[in-house]
């Protein structure tokens, strides 16, 4: 497994894009505009004033402190040739002295605007989307795993990276804005992309974000506590998810089916849907069964119609893993892809041949406690991963973990008290406290910790990097610690400000200053 080549974070956009006159864009959507457009050209489209490139259309969006028709004049000194925005934004938009197209809701008209603009509707790649709780991140990357191992040009966008091959720039969000993502697939037209795999997001769904975007093949993980703060209840979150699988945004599905969540959108889908079942006892028309779960890898075998039969592995631990990667196959079944001919290139490289940063993600060495860096930050989560590590830890479990400021704190008694009861030694520390008082935070997880289990070992210190330390220094030989929320990030964000941290670096640094890297 070969980790992918960074560049520094940017959107992806083509190298050459084909202008399209701004008339031709005010006629095609039926919208107002005030100023001359006749002569007027775009190339490319950006929400960002300080993004802008020469031939962009700004989008001046109200935002929650400004209205971003105010950064006019700004995104006109980068080279915007026009702004689009709504009628408030159109006041505010006037002394930049560019024409102005107007439309009454500028997020919603957005994702069709920027598909006219980069012309991602011509000779689209099949398109791949995945949402769900937990595990997007996963599929996404194996899904791209298995299209390299057939030889097949593709790409992918998720909560860590967008990827291009070895072209990998950061990301932002988990579902990129709509202009950054008919970019990308601008982008990826010029590389001759043939599939591209996308990470999409509740929140994504909700604020038209995949706009203008069409799936060949959705997929759905699982539905489990989080983004509370987003949405009134979990039935809201699943609607948000259920908009997914609906014609205008998809034309098939695969569904894991192992909870009322999956058999409630199966029910609810308003498109064609394949069934997955990846726990024991579930009718599905796949079925995922595992066959062995190491520290290093697990094996399944995957069932399906017509006595269609997979038996691989892939290169992480838990039967979570092994559950995203029978939902990603059956994708790729399902987009056309011929089952004999995965599973023959899967045998050659002796499975599925994927890296996954900062995903249950393996950073010790031979010697020494076993170090997993995880992304995961929900109460589900936090109970698969030490569920599968305890399957086969000779020692103890060590946890280190903590939970994000400003972000859904109803989940965090279930996140304490489910650290304590999977693990043996809890090390509770600051994970992103933003503008909350981060003290506030830790006495909720370390409270609930102990209430779940009294006689637990529990160590409370807020600094995150003397937090992994104090649990390297409890560690022996045989032992396992799981660094779980952080996982790929490469930063600590504290009351506004994005600190410099990477837990993958500096469980490695750890490592060796305790000689066992």
């Amino acid at each position: 497994m070969t980790e992918p080549v960074f560049q520094a974070p940017s959107a992806l956009r083509p190298e050459h894009p084909v202008p399209r006159s701004l008339s031709g864009l005010v006629a095609e959507f039926g919208l107002d505009h005030r100023g001359g457009i006749d002569e007027v050209e775009v190339s490319g489209v950006s929400l960002d004033s300080r993004s802008i490139e020469a031939g962009d259309l700004y989008i001046g969006m109200p935002g929650r402190n400004a209205h971003g028709a105010s950064f006019a004049g700004v995104a006109r000194d980068s080279g915007a040739v026009a702004v689009l925005t709504d009628e408030a934004g159109a006041e505010l938009a006037a002394e930049s002295g560019l024409p102005v197209v107007i439309t009454s809701d500028v997020r919603v008209a957005l994702g069709d605007v920027a598909a006219w603009v980069y012309r991602t509707l011509e000779d689209p790649p099949t398109l791949l989307g995945v949402t769900g709780t937990n595990g997007k991140t996963s599929v996404v990357y194996i899904l791209s795993a298995i299209l390299g191992q057939l030889g097949v040009v593709s790409g992918l966008s998720s909560t860590a990276e967008r990827r291009i091959g070895s072209l990998a720039v950061t990301s932002r969000l988990t579902t990129p804005e709509a202009t950054e993502l008919h970019g990308m697939l601008a982008r990826m037209r010029e590389a001759e992309v043939r599939t591209v795999a996308i990470e999409v997001s509740a929140q994504a769904l909700s604020r038209h974000r995949i706009d203008g975007v069409v799936f060949d093949v959705v997929g759905f993980t699982n539905l489990s506590h989080d983004h509370l703060d987003d949405y009134a209840d979990m039935d809201e979150y699943f609607r948000a998810k259920l908009e997914l699988f609906q014609p205008d945004r998809a034309r098939r599905a695969v569904v894991t089916v192992d909870s009322e969540w999956g058999s409630r959108l199966v029910a609810e889908s308003r498109i064609p849907v394949v069934t997955l079942a990846t726990r024991p006892g579930i009718e599905a028309e796949w079925t995922m069964t595992l066959t062995e779960e190491a520290a290093g890898h697990t094996e399944f075998v995957l069932e399906g119609p017509g006595s269609q039969r997979l038996q691989t592995r892939i290169p992480l631990l838990g039967w979570f893993m092994a559950a995203n990667a029978a939902l990603a196959i059956v994708m790729l079944v399902e987009a056309g892809y011929d089952v004999d001919v995965i599973a023959h290139a899967l045998e050659r490289d002796g499975g599925i041949d994927v890296f996954i940063p900062g995903r249950a993600e393996l950073i010790s060495g031979g010697r020494g406690p076993l170090v997993y860096i995880d992304y995961g930050h929900s109460p589900d989560a936090f109970e698969n991963t030490l569920a599968a590590i305890r399957k086969f830890a000779r020692g103890r479990i060590i946890m280190v973990f903590g939970a994000d400021g400003d972000r859904d704190a109803s989940k965090r008694v279930d996140m304490g008290a489910i650290a304590a009861r999977g693990s043996d030694v809890v090390v509770v520390t600051d994970f992103h406290p933003r503008f909350e008082d981060p003290a506030a935070i830790r006495a909720t997880l370390v409270g609930a910790a102990r209430a779940a289990v009294p006689e637990r070992e529990i160590y409370e210190v807020a600094d995150p990097r003397a937090a992994f330390r104090e649990a390297l220094a409890h560690a022996q030989d045989g032992d396992v610690i799981l660094y779980a929320g952080p996982g790929h990030e490469d930063y600590h964000e504290v009351a506004g400000e994005k600190l410099p941290y990477s837990a993958r670096d500096d469980a490695r640094l750890a490592l060796m200053e305790a000689g066992w890297l």
